[in-house]
């Protein structure tokens, strides 16, 4: 995973995004939490891998501010 997500500050603004792209992991956690699947998301952005979207969800589960913008307790 480490690999896949970067977090720079010059980069949207300090976000998580996967790497080599400007695609926030927030983002791709939105089309998942609306009900889009995997391949859905894969559809939207043909660039990515699923391992791209595998990332963003073990990011999410790690680091639950980014579901709810601010850091857990």
């Amino acid at each position: 995973m480490a690999d896949r997500i970067d977090v720079h500050p010059d980069i949207c603004n300090g976000r998580p995004v996967i790497a080599g792209t400007r695609i926030p992991v927030q983002t791709i956690m939105e089309f998942l939490g609306a009900g889009d699947s995997i391949d859905g998301v894969l559809e939207a952005y043909p660039t990515l891998k699923r391992e791209d979207v595998y990332a963003c969800i073990q990011f999410a589960v790690r680091d639950r501010s980014i579901n709810s913008g601010s850091q857990a307790d």
